[in-house]
């Protein structure tokens, strides 16, 4: 009996410990009865099905919110803006179907949307009355179509100002990437009004109208209108344009990318920062080759005020050649077109040279009269160097251990250049084709450049022969000894060291 007492005792303690959950357990199993019950009632013929949901959900307004994507400082970016539409429900597609005559009426159902119509890196003036618009559009569109471009000056107003009607022109569009595009090519749009705008400084902005025409649909002309220049009230500077540039030389990098050597870079910016001397900038350009020991070495010189490093990774959403590379360098163009005197374009793994009676300025002062001139080149092997290096390549420098030059004759190599930037509409990698003003060639004893190609990319040791002798024969390719830039070496390390001391001597492949 006690123990029958206990286990009732225990009952009643649970029950009265958890009565609440009982409740809401009780009611839940009370309200299912009674929708079974009621279901029981309803008449057969009625019946709610899945689409019947789907066309009832469509009908409800839904407010749609796209997020532009995260930019650097930088990165200029037009491509996503914040909307609040009410979307109908889609009519039906087409069907086909058997006309008149018997034939069968095919259709043909687009859905979505295979490349974007523009976009936007940046957009710059060019003087008074003259824009540029940089950035890629739908290849087959530019190859297969005739996509316009018109370009419309809004200037800001006062509320109790009269509203004017908008500057208007047709904007001429340029395609510098001499067809080399993905999905995308490069599109430079110029825009230049028959007067001068905004000459009041009370701001206003560029807004570029692209039409397809037609491109991609006939049924179709789709414009798209976007903002793609903000001037606010009082910030033109109108003297940019006349007065003389912050630097004399500028460098427009190319796209970087993957898993670059720190210690290749060190070597290749310590010797152009003494190469072209106080007056002297650098752009460079992120495309995910700046990793964290890359940025190391790259870090004392920004802070030096000689570097500036752009983080363009977001564009490799979108398919165009070489990383957008022709993209890249016209906007630096047009971005930094009245910061500099002359503007040099080439890449990470080169080296600009003058010969040790001239100095960049002489070169420069010479070749005046061009607005643009090409420079040779003097390509290096990078996998054979001197014996005397054998068991210290680890100590020395790229350049200063890889000694021996390309000398097979008869074959056209590439060449890098520089430009009087103001001359310039566009630009491309190995010169430009959109200028005003002359061009020479004939720069052969003036000026050259030494390429050590893909030593950039190389995380490890170069030298992979070593030889004694002045000319050697590798993979069937004649080469000869040139110590040129190795004899140079010892000055760049001193001049590192005075700029900004010992923080990079332990720097690793």
């Amino acid at each position: 009996m006690a123990k029958e007492r206990e286990q009732k005792k225990l009952m009643f303690g649970l029950i009265r410990n958890y009565s609440a959950e009982l409740k809401l357990l009780l009611t839940t199993l009370f309200l299912l009865c009674s929708v079974a019950t009621f279901l029981q009632l309803i008449p057969s013929r009625f019946t709610i099905s899945a689409s019947d949901l789907r066309v009832c959900i469509s009908r409800v307004s839904q407010v749609v919110t796209s997020t532009p994507p995260s930019t650097s400082n930088t990165f200029i970016s037009h491509l996503t803006t914040t909307t609040t539409t009410l979307s109908p429900p889609p009519p039906p597609p087409p069907q086909e179907n058997i006309t008149q005559n018997g034939i069968l009426k095919r259709v043909f159902n687009p859905y979505g949307s295979a490349s974007y119509n523009f976009i936007t890196m940046g957009a710059y003036r060019g003087g008074f009355n003259t824009f540029a618009i940089i950035g890629i559009s739908s290849k087959p569109l530019h190859l297969y179509s005739k996509p316009t471009y018109e370009c419309k000056w809004e200037q800001t107003m006062n509320s109790n100002e009269t509203i004017t009607k908008p500057f208007s022109t047709v904007g001429y569009k340029i395609l510098p990437d001499w067809g080399y595009g993905r999905v995308y090519t490069v599109v430079i749009v110029n825009c230049t009004f028959s007067e001068h705008v905004n000459t009041d400084n009370k701001g206003g902005k560029l807004v570029l109208l692209a039409s397809t025409s037609g491109g991609g649909d006939r049924n179709y002309n789709i414009t798209d209108k976007f903002e793609v220049l903000t001037e606010q009230p009082g910030t033109l500077d109108m003297s940019v344009f006349t007065s003389k540039p912050k630097y004399d030389y500028l460098y427009c990098g190319s796209s970087l990318y993957g898993n670059l050597n720190p210690q290749r870079v060190r070597e290749w910016i310590a010797y152009h920062v003494k190469f072209f001397g106080p007056r002297s900038h650098f752009v460079i350009h992120d495309a995910g080759g700046v990793h964290e020991k890359v940025l190391e070495v790259l870090k004392p010189w920004m802070d030096l005020g000689y570097v500036t490093l752009q983080d363009i990774r977001d564009q490799e959403r979108f398919d165009g050649y070489y990383h957008n590379q022709f993209m890249v360098v016209n906007d630096c163009l047009h971005r930094y077109k009245f910061m500099a005197k002359w503007m040099f374009f080439f890449d990470v793994d080169e080296y600009i040279y003058v010969p040790p009676k001239s100095t960049i300025k002489t070169v420069l002062d010479s070749l005046e009269e061009y607005n643009q001139f090409t420079i040779e080149q003097m390509p290096m092997i990078s996998k054979v160097c001197h014996s005397d290096d054998y068991g210290k390549t680890y100590r020395k420098w790229g350049f200063e251990k890889l000694v021996y030059k390309d000398v097979k004759k008869g074959i056209r190599r590439d060449r890098k250049y520089a430009v009087q930037p103001r001359s310039l509409f566009a630009t491309g990698v190995h010169m430009s084709q959109n200028l005003e003003g002359k061009t020479t060639h004939k720069t052969e004893g003036k000026i050259k450049y030494f390429h050590y190609h893909g030593t950039i990319a190389e995380r490890r040791e170069s030298c992979k022969m070593f030889v004694k002798s002045k000319q050697v024969t590798y993979d069937k390719n004649p080469y000869e000894l040139d110590t040129t830039m190795r004899d140079i070496a010892g000055v760049i390390k001193k001049f590192e060291l005075k700029m900004i001391g010992s923080s990079l001597q332990k720097t690793r492949q």
